[in-house]
């Protein structure tokens, strides 16, 4: 980062560059330092006004904030302290932007994903052919429970109607005879 001192009606000694390197730092916390291109301090004085501005270039975007008061050092202080605060609000705000797009994007997937299967139209399977033998539901019931099939169709023995007995999410099964 390059950190540049303008003195207007005033010369700026090394003291109070060195300070405001040090309160520089503040800053160089909330934005990443690799990304502040430059930073300005604009230091001049009129009367007993002491007057610091601070611009900053911060990715594609330029800051600026100044503060007077009585004494050099108090006024970089809280020019300092300003845009820490300027350059807090302008993160959380682009951050926020950022997880809001995300978070668009997110939901956008999430409803294509819940949206197709409801689009789509239930299509037949390739029908499979079973033999159906007369037998008592409880021989039914035995044959399911060896297969892996949901279901199985049989021809009751005593009454000669076809039936189904099923695998219910009980463990139980159930019958359906017409």
């Amino acid at each position: 980062m390059k950190v540049e001192f303008t003195g207007r009606h005033f010369s700026v000694t090394p003291a109070i560059k060195k300070h405001a390197k040090e309160q520089l730092k503040k800053i160089e916390k909330v934005l990443e330092s690799k990304e502040i291109s430059t930073a300005n301090f604009i230091l001049s004085v009129e009367k007993y006004r002491h007057q610091a501005e601070l611009l900053i270039s911060w990715r594609d975007q330029s800051l600026s904030c100044s503060a007077t008061t009585t004494d050099m050092y108090v006024a970089i202080d809280q020019v300092v302290e300003k845009m820490a605060r300027q350059a807090l609000k302008l993160k959380d705000k682009q951050t926020t932007k950022a997880r809001k797009a995300r978070g668009e994007v997110k939901q956008k997937v999430a409803e294509e994903t819940t949206s197709e299967p409801a689009a789509k139209t239930p299509r037949i399977i390739k029908p499979r052919n079973y033999e159906v033998r007369p037998m008592s539901p409880e021989e039914a019931a035995f044959n399911l429970g060896t297969s892996e099939d949901q279901f199985f169709v049989f021809r009751d023995a005593q009454t000669g109607k076809v039936g189904i007995i099923y695998k219910r999410k009980d463990g139980n099964y159930g019958l359906i005879i017409p």
